[in-house]
């Protein structure tokens, strides 16, 4: 059975609508989350309650942690800062509850998910390039795992190789850590909102990105009173 794996949707309702759309229509039911639902972006709740419904497993983003005043700001950019202050003010109490009661990682017979990294999971640290992959690699025992954080799409190998295919087979003797990449906020330059499939059957991961309203999420997004500049980096990929 296929499963979608999304991260990093920072309360991006059109993006989110969009993948949802696209599931829907592929027959795609199973939709579990790595985290950072909120953060940036002008729609949390809505985000926070229909990912509460839809998926399977979701687990707890840095930026989730910082709305609910579990993690510091202190070494989040001005922007961050200011959309996190933002996002806590306006989430409900049912939603911050949601929140508060998801873990930091989970695991299934064939992967382990989180939203930062499999050595520390609790810290957001980032997983950037064939170095920080494999020191990764042996805090987990699963063939395949599952990250966000850096809102950037690729596929890893234990054998210090990288891909960014669409379609990636994944080999069963080997290792692999595989970024997501983000629904609400892409930074790899393509302003695609941006999620992966996880064919179990066939062993391959399939990376989707689709095209939806940006200019309503930027307006949104300004006239909510946040930072034009998270309005106007969407239409960038950055």
């Amino acid at each position: 059975m296929p499963v979608a794996i999304i991260s990093d949707i920072h309360g991006n309702l059109e993006a989110l609508n969009e993948i949802l759309n696209y599931l829907a229509a592929h027959d795609i039911q199973k939709i579990n989350c790595l985290g950072d639902i909120v953060g940036y972006g002008p729609n949390p709740n809505e985000c926070v309650e229909i990912l509460s419904e839809k998926c399977e497993k979701v687990v707890i983003g840095n930026h989730d942690h910082a709305a609910i005043g579990l993690t510091s700001t202190e070494y989040f950019n001005d922007f961050a800062k200011i959309s996190t202050q933002w996002t806590s003010n306006n989430l409900t109490k049912e939603n911050k509850e949601f929140l508060h009661g998801l873990e930091f990682s989970y695991e299934t017979e064939n992967y382990f998910a989180v939203h930062s990294t499999p050595s520390t999971p609790t810290m957001w640290h980032y997983v950037l390039s064939e170095i920080d992959a494999q020191h990764e690699f042996k805090y987990f025992d699963r063939p395949i795992c599952f990250i966000g954080h850096s809102h950037f799409p690729i596929v890893f190998n234990d054998q210090g190789g990288f891909s960014r295919a669409i379609t990636v087979p994944l080999e069963k003797d080997r290792k692999y850590i595989v970024n997501v990449g983000s629904v609400g906020q892409p930074r790899d330059g393509n302003p695609k909102t941006c999620f992966c499939i996880y064919h179990e059957n066939d062993h391959t991961v399939e990376f989707v990105r689709l095209d939806y309203d940006i200019d309503k999420t930027r307006d949104k997004i300004i006239k909510a009173g946040l930072p034009v500049f998270l309005a106007d980096r969407l239409a960038k990929g950055y």
